[in-house]
């Protein structure tokens, strides 16, 4: 289709605990909630022109926990929502979730509200572990709420797992896979564990109560992910992101094709095509702001080549790989030119192969596709 399409990302910065792995911006204090929720319906407002006239395909509600959200909490933004934007036909309309917050009433009320699409934070079937992470839920909990998203009328869920969680061996993340694929569920992603500075588990790392992550086991369970999902018919699309026919992520398949978005909510980030801007990681000092009918954000502007190196970064790690000739038309980049010996060389290594004029990553150069990309970074002649 020719019409432009655009997503919009609501942050919804509150949780009830904060998992020792998670460095996102949120905070704990949700009685200030009905403030935050007033506070995006005016920005969703006041920003009904960023995206100029654009349909809406895809509708996200992240965070923190979206999960917390009432039911006038979510009537209120899709109201407004609705009475802003152009929205196309049938939108995507993703909410991020907590099994702990799914009660059979919740899904409902959710799906009653025009929730299309659920991402549930499962992490990981073993109590022990996420105990360990902080995380609220029982391995049991997480399993009925898919079986009660179900029931509730959900036909698109997707949900995370974690890999590289402490283990000498395979047996717990083998066992999480076959779990997750008994379930069923239309979408998974998975991730590695990362142990960041300003976490719990970043700590803990320094105070060597935890070990840093192994690499290698690290590598091998991403291979067994791979290998796993392919025989019960995932297809990777993404690095991280695996779907059945037909239920890839629209919403974030439009980040990594270099779409436009607007992010609604304390440090939500947008791009019109033209220049980035991200809102103010403060909760009060954002709903402060928007109490004086002001979004507190700085612009972010990107070079040309920061718009190339970006998209490549993300596009190489998709199945649908880099588009050469988007590279030409819309930034005027001859990549072949630019890199010509290098991509020959990285295709003689089999890590990348060149399809009706996308580059797309094989299996073993995803392993690599971080240190790839950046190898193909252009750079502008003045620097």
């Amino acid at each position: 289709t020719n019409e432009s399409l655009a997503g919009l990302y609501i942050h919804i910065p509150f949780c009830k605990k904060a998992c020792h792995y998670c460095d996102f911006h949120f905070t704990q204090n949700v009685k200030q909630i009905d403030d935050m929720v007033e506070a995006i319906s005016l920005e969703l407002d006041l920003q009904r022109d960023f995206l100029g006239n654009d349909k809406i395909q895809t509708i996200y509600f992240g965070g923190g926990t979206p999960s917390l959200l009432e039911e006038q909490h979510l009537k209120q933004l899709m109201k407004q929502i609705t009475y802003d934007y152009p929205l196309s036909s049938n939108p995507e309309i993703t909410l991020e979730a907590n099994p702990d917050d799914l009660s059979k009433e919740k899904l409902q009320m959710l799906y009653a509200n025009g929730i299309n699409r659920l991402s549930i934070g499962v992490q990981t079937f073993h109590d022990e572990m996420l105990k360990w992470m902080n995380r609220q839920h029982t391995a049991k909990e997480a399993e009925q709420c898919f079986y009660d998203a179900r029931a509730a009328g959900f036909e698109n869920i997707s949900m995370d797992l974690i890999y590289a969680l402490p283990a000498d061996d395979h047996v717990l993340w083998m066992s999480d896979l076959q779990k997750m694929v008994r379930l069923n569920p239309e979408h998974i992603s998975a991730y590695c564990l990362t142990i960041e500075p300003k976490t719990a588990f970043g700590n803990w790392l320094q105070k060597e109560i935890i070990q840093p992550i192994n690499e290698d086991l690290a590598a091998e369970q991403f291979e067994l992910l791979v290998e796993t999902l392919a025989k019960y018919k995932y297809e990777q699309y993404e690095i991280s992101n695996f779907a059945q026919l037909g239920y890839e992520s629209q919403h974030n398949s439009g980040y990594w094709r270099d779409e436009k978005y607007l992010g609604i909510g304390p440090s939500a980030h947008s791009y019109n095509g033209k220049f980035r801007k991200a809102n103010v990681s403060n909760n009060a000092k954002y709903v402060k702001g928007l109490q004086d009918r002001t979004i507190p954000f700085e612009v972010i502007t990107l070079s040309k080549e920061d718009q190339i190196n970006e998209y490549l970064l993300t596009s190489l790690r998709t199945k649908w790989g880099c588009d050469l000739s988007l590279l030409k038309e819309k930034y005027g980049v001859d990549l072949l030119q630019i890199h010509g010996n290098h991509l020959e060389k990285l295709a003689y290594q089999s890590y990348l192969f060149e399809e009706d004029g996308h580059l797309i990553l094989t299996q073993s150069g995803k392993l690599l596709a971080d240190k790839i990309a950046s190898d193909l970074f252009v750079y502008s002649s003045e620097d």
